[in-house]
């Protein structure tokens, strides 16, 4: 069985975000970028599938700039096998992603695509369903566990009233949540040999994708500071002041 790993370069999970003077986009000038927190987790599951005799190969893809290869190379020294880079200097928007990841599968032929639940930069949760539905396969999302066995994988997932178990036949799409492992850290070893390992480029064009902007960005601003609290003398003091300030009640 072969999985699909679908990575994506954001600022570092640790970094204070910064908007530009203009409110057009985040600063990422001189800012430390990474790979998404809930891709890493998918990463270490698609290897665990690997250690486990489940999986025979775990491919990773990224869509966006020649950076993005950093974060391959990463993924790959925690245990993938190889890269591809849809390499574009253009903005990618959810469904643009959606779109060339299906074409990625179309080459590929996986059978499970395994992705974050969402990116931390955008928090649009859009790309694993749309995915999904370009694929016309079936999809589980927000997985806390994930069981692969005799062509159906088993998934987890936790939703406002506690756990469900769903079982869907593969080739399928599963987006993961936090809960589902802890990703390990690469070692020096491993970074060595990833820089070995093949790693494809290819351009939208190329896969015949469109990867036109169907969405633009009016404004971007930092939410307000927080203002200090203040102290109420008495029960009918905290009412009033909720009532009449807050407006809350």
């Amino acid at each position: 069985m072969k999985v699909l790993v679908p990575i994506k370069r954001v600022v570092d999970a640790n970094v204070r975000v910064r908007v530009k003077a203009d409110g057009s986009a985040v600063d990422i000038a001189n800012v430390k970028l990474s790979m998404n927190p809930f891709d890493e987790i998918s990463v270490e599951e698609g290897v665990r599938l690997k250690e486990a005799g489940v999986a025979a190969e775990v491919v990773v893809v990224s869509c966006g700039v020649h950076g993005c290869q950093e974060t391959l190379r990463t993924a790959m020294a925690t245990g993938a096998d190889r890269g591809v880079l849809v390499e574009t200097e253009a903005e990618l928007q959810p469904l643009a992603v959606a779109k060339l990841l299906k074409a990625v599968v179309d080459k590929e032929q996986p059978q499970l695509v395994l992705l974050g639940k969402q990116a931390i930069d955008d928090d649009a949760n859009q790309v694993g369903q749309m995915l999904a539905a370009l694929l016309g396969w079936p999809q589980a999302t927000f997985a806390s566990k994930l069981g692969v066995e005799a062509g159906k994988a088993t998934v987890t997932r936790e939703i406002d009233g506690g756990l469900e178990t769903i079982e869907v036949d593969l080739p399928a799409v599963v987006t993961t949540d936090l809960r589902l492992n802890t990703p390990r850290y690469a070692t020096l070893p491993n970074i060595m040999k990833a820089k070995k390992k093949p790693l494809d480029v290819v351009t939208p064009d190329a896969l015949g994708v469109d990867i036109a902007p169907r969405l633009s960005t009016l404004k971007l601003a930092e939410p307000p500071k927080r203002e200090a609290g203040i102290r109420v003398a008495d029960a009918a003091d905290l009412v009033a002041k909720l009532k009449n300030i807050a407006h809350v009640i």
